[in-house]
């Protein structure tokens, strides 16, 4: 326990994002599949919608805590190709279909089987959805996994934030909940609403999903 504590302690004088971590990585699958407008579901501070707007067209971010928004926002008020709603994504336009879609630690805020549903629903014919997200551990591999990312954290955040922190930055005080789904849940989910779908256990307790509706896609 002193140990944990001591790693705590130290993890919060050197914070570093394990969502922004994987946000390069994100850019490119959504680059890769030449999406031009991308729906960034629980934009946070606009750190991802930074990203895509590098290679997009026009950038939509819903966030419903409205002091991320509200931060978004101000950030992108210059730019007439970031829009910023303050909304979840029941708040969505229903009408309107992107070519791609990213959602970072969101999906397990979420209703997982209705919400991979409705989020192909949302993809124009051949659009992409790119998903990093949290999943309850369990089991030996899950285990090895997570003790790996606590050895390995620390490291990251000299190498990431060698100055003491006097406070977590803004984009990291976004609200949080435990996952309640485990990685095979996720996979059965994704099996049954997004064929093809393809998921990978993460380090820093993530998971990735890549999931192209076909090129004839007629969205639900």
């Amino acid at each position: 326990m002193a140990l944990i504590s001591y790693l705590h302690r130290f993890n919060q004088r050197h914070p570093w994002s394990h969502n922004d971590h994987y946000g390069p990585w994100i850019a490119r699958r959504v680059a890769g599949s030449g999406a031009r407008h991308v729906l960034d579901v629980g934009c946070g501070a606009g750190n991802l919608a930074a990203l895509l707007r590098r290679r997009a067209v026009t950038v939509t971010g819903l966030e419903p805590s409205p002091q991320m928004a509200r931060a978004a926002a101000e950030r992108f008020a210059d730019d007439p190709a970031v829009t910023i709603v303050e909304a979840g994504f029941a708040g969505r336009d229903p009408q309107r279909r992107f070519d791609a879609i990213t959602l970072v630690a969101v999906l397990h805020h979420l209703p997982l089987v209705s919400t991979l549903r409705e989020l192909r629903g949302c993809l124009a014919p051949g659009g992409r959805l790119v998903v990093v997200g949290c999943y309850r551990e369990t089991g030996p591999v899950d285990l090895l996994v997570s003790q790996l990312a606590v050895l390995v954290n620390p490291v990251m955040g000299l190498v990431k934030h060698p100055a003491r922190a006097v406070a977590l930055p803004l984009h990291m005080t976004a609200p949080t909940a435990l996952p309640q789904e485990t990685l095979e849940d996720i996979r059965a989910a994704a099996a049954q609403e997004l064929p093809g779908a393809r998921i990978r256990r993460r380090l820093f307790w993530r998971y990735s999903l890549v999931y192209d509706a076909p090129a004839g896609h007629s969205p639900a």
